[in-house]
């Protein structure tokens, strides 16, 4: 379920509570590459809203509800339910994914008694969470030196879920499970195949594992050679 991004954050009256806070609001950090690049974490999802404005916010289905007849259709939240000595306890958990579809994506999990916190809680901790996409063709079947895909093969694991992201040539369109379709569009990635193992049937740790994939890709070191050879892009296409 897409969310429109609500939060508008008026840079004279915030008040931010951490240093990078302070700098982005001083003017003295104007891009979130010089945050991510560096390896600092973001404590305020304040920090988001304005180094990446046009950014979109979708809620997965990694729930079911109940149907009519006994069966089920997908839900974004998640219900759990314990049982106490007043009674039952219901828990609403959901997944949420953000990103500008130009190399930056975050997702964030959150739960609570009630669905709007749940929800609000996912998307801040999903802004938190944003990562840096490298993009490019490195499908053999494809020379086309365009980031429309990943640069290499990536793994990804959570739990007992691995998923394995590999590169696709231009127009083969997302060939993956439909919840980690949405993370990959946000990231900006047009192309891709994969291969899935373990109880991918839990999409909460489908859905982790892909994220994972993406993290892994900005881990490995790509020579000079390789980048002009593949079109490899770390971030946003500038001229988009």
């Amino acid at each position: 379920m897409k969310i429109q991004n609500e939060t508008k954050v008026n840079i004279e009256e915030w008040s931010p509570k951490t240093k990078i806070g302070q700098m982005v609001k001083n003017g003295e950090i104007t891009t979130i590459d010089q945050i991510l690049d560096n390896g600092l974490k973001i404590l305020e999802s304040e920090i988001i809203d304005i180094l990446i404005p046009n950014l979109q916010i979708e809620l997965i289905e990694v729930g079911q509800s109940k149907g009519k007849f006994g069966g089920g259709k997908g839900s974004i939240w998640k219900q759990t339910q314990k049982k106490t000595k007043e009674g039952s306890q219901i828990k609403f958990a959901t997944y949420a994914v953000v990103g500008n579809r130009n190399g930056y994506v975050g997702i964030g999990f959150g739960d609570a008694k009630e669905t709007v916190p749940a929800r609000e809680k996912a998307i801040r901790r999903a802004k938190l969470n944003i990562i840096k996409i490298i993009r490019g063709c490195g499908s053999w079947a494809c020379d086309c030196k365009e980031p429309h895909s990943i640069p290499f093969k990536v793994k990804g694991k959570s739990s007992s879920v691995e998923i394995e992201l590999i590169p696709a040539p231009k127009g083969t369109k997302l060939t993956v499970e439909k919840k980690c379709q949405i993370i990959l569009n946000y990231a900006g990635i047009n192309d891709i195949y994969s291969r899935t193992n373990g109880q991918t049937a839990t999409k909460f740790n489908l859905v982790k594992a892909c994220f994972e994939a993406l993290k892994n890709l900005a881990k490995v070191k790509v020579q000079e050679n390789y980048k002009q050879k593949a079109g490899v892009l770390s971030g946003a296409i500038k001229n988009e």
